[in-house]
């Protein structure tokens, strides 16, 4: 379920942008100072969202500098780090251990299980850090598995489910703003999580793996039913972000929320159209 919360780059200014990357290759320093290059392999654009979200809301001393990497060895880049950048690295760790496991239980493959055992041992030492909130995912996520296991493959009990994680990883405090950060985080869990269901219909068919879109994609008014939801999905989670007081960045942020997050949603629509009419000339 990763990569739909990203930018529309063709929305935004160049100094914008350099702003949104520079919050990605800080991420990806503390991935790297912390679990080391595991670390860095588990990087992806979803946790600059929140990194940018939680720094923008709090406004932290935030270090600004520059780095090169391996994906970028002759080329300088700006990076920016504070407590909520580290603070997605963790994030980003534990989102990987959960997609390596899911992806093991899926299809078997040896690298995911080796690399998700590695991941395990350092989602562990994140139960010092964060306590209650990692057990409270945890416990989610096994929910979660466990209703897709048995075939309850309702809508909102599935996407209800992932939206709480998300909800539990975006409210990073107890404060004024928590419940906010926890509606956001909750509705852009469910477009996410229906999101990923709706790419995913066909292959599930195929393979026979839980998708809860299976009766709707049977029926009529599939793809004009599966757009409504996630306008609804998103409707809601903007509502909660616009009641945030926050200015930094409040433009990168909107970009992701009302244009980004429909970027890959609308290349898989607008793919499965192409396919549908060039059935029907055939």
């Amino acid at each position: 379920m990763f990569g739909y919360i990203m930018v529309n780059k063709a929305e935004m200014k160049f100094k914008e942008f350099d702003v949104y990357h520079s919050f990605y290759c800080g991420i990806c320093r503390d991935l790297k100072r912390k679990y080391g290059v595991w670390g860095q392999m588990a990087l992806s654009y979803d946790m600059t969202f929140l990194a940018i979200l939680l720094t923008g809301l709090y406004e932290p001393e935030t270090r600004r500098g520059s780095t090169k990497c391996a994906a970028h060895p002759f080329e300088r880049h700006e990076t920016r780090n504070n407590i909520y950048t580290e603070y997605a690295a963790d994030m980003n760790m534990l989102f990987a251990y959960y997609k390596c496991r899911d992806d093991w239980e899926d299809e078997r493959k040896i690298r995911k299980l080796l690399l998700g055992k590695f991941l395990e041992g350092k989602s562990e030492k994140l139960k010092q850090v964060y306590g209650e909130k990692i057990r409270k995912i945890r416990k989610l996520m096994e929910t979660f598995s466990q209703a897709e296991k048995t075939g309850h493959l309702d809508i909102d009990t599935l996407g209800g489910l992932f939206g709480q994680v998300m909800g539990e990883m975006t409210a990073v405090r107890e404060d004024e703003w928590a419940e906010s950060l926890r509606g956001l985080g909750f509705f852009l869990g469910k477009f996410i999580y229906l999101c990923d269901a709706y790419e995913d219909i066909e292959q599930d068919i195929k393979k026979g793996t839980p998708n809860p879109f299976k009766q709707k994609y049977e029926s009529g008014g599939f793809e004009e039913e599966c757009r409504t939801i996630l306008m609804m999905m998103m409707s809601e989670c903007c509502r909660e972000f616009e009641r945030l007081p926050i200015l930094e960045n409040v433009e990168i942020l909107r970009n992701i929320l009302y244009s980004g997050v429909w970027g890959r949603y609308e290349a898989v629509r607008e793919k499965r159209c192409r396919k549908s009419v060039k059935g029907k000339e055939i």
